[in-house]
């Protein structure tokens, strides 16, 4: 069976990665918002730093655990979120913090605004990969004890984070790609070409072409891996990363080599990449 064709009920058998399948895209959202609630909720009964990866996609999370913190008086000021991405300009700056596009102006708007002040992570806990100071991520991870939780979505090409797979004719090993830290990369095509769909109504110009990202290495250190998928176009994407073969081609295929890894997608995620002419 080729894995294109693999039914539903099929997802993940034999892959090292959970899966799990919910209705629908609001219970996608609720599911990781209650996941990371539960794990700062551990934390502060251990009395001990917090950190996740998280990212800009899925976003529905982040509305519901600001609701979660202040309903429950969750105090986030020893938690630390460390987004996964940023785009650039072409002097490999950070767009502006005020473009619709920025993950910082979102995080800003969608979770760290929504916060009742006195429980909110203080300025210095929401952390971004800088341009020019990318080593210092690790170092920063390491201060806090390691990363509790990467959080993330998984792109059209299979991307995690802005880890894309190498262009064609590029050779990297298993090994190597998974050692690839945080850096500043060139977006592929497929990339700028699905953002364009699901931020800018299909302008490709409007999607940056470079931006900096947390490396394999990090993401794949963290304790835990909870990923989700919740697009249409993930049916195909889904299906090579749990049964394709671990490959940098497909970089979300590395989940294969943590042991504590979940993907959690929509009932319409896995239903088949059918073909279909409209």
């Amino acid at each position: 069976m080729s894995w294109m064709d693999i039914p539903p009920d099929g997802l993940g058998q034999g892959s090292p990665i959970a899966v799990r399948i919910v209705d629908t895209e609001n219970d996608l959202y609720d599911a990781i918002a209650l996941d990371m609630a539960g794990r700062i909720r551990a934390a502060g009964r251990e009395r001990r730093p917090c950190l996740f990866i998280v990212p800009v996609g899925p976003v529905g999370q982040y509305r519901r655990l600001a609701e979660i913190c202040n309903r429950e008086r969750l105090d986030l000021r020893s938690v630390h979120l460390l987004n996964m991405d940023e785009y650039l300009d072409d002097q490999d700056r950070y767009i502006d913090r005020d473009d619709p596009l920025s993950f910082r102006g979102f995080m800003d708007r969608e979770f760290y605004g929504l916060l009742d002040r006195d429980i909110a992570p203080p300025p210095g806990n929401r952390i971004f990969p800088e341009p020019g100071r990318e080593s210092e991520i690790q170092g920063r991870i390491d201060e806090l004890g390691g990363v509790d939780t990467a959080y993330g979505g998984v792109g059209i090409n299979g991307h995690i984070a802005f880890n894309e797979p190498p262009e064609e004719g590029v050779q990297i090993t298993v090994e190597e790609f998974a050692a690839l830290p945080t850096r500043r990369l060139c977006l592929t095509r497929e990339s700028r070409t699905i953002n364009s769909v699901t931020a800018a109504g299909g302008c490709i110009d409007r999607i940056p072409r470079r931006c900096i990202t947390v490396g394999m290495k990090e993401i794949l250190a963290a304790r835990r891996l909870r990923f989700s998928m919740n697009r249409e176009w993930q049916k195909g994407i889904v299906r090579k990363l749990l049964h394709g073969g671990i490959t940098p081609r497909v970089p979300a295929s590395f989940l294969a080599l943590h042991p504590d890894a979940m993907l959690t997608i929509t009932r319409s995620v896995a239903q088949p990449p059918v073909g279909q002419l409209r």
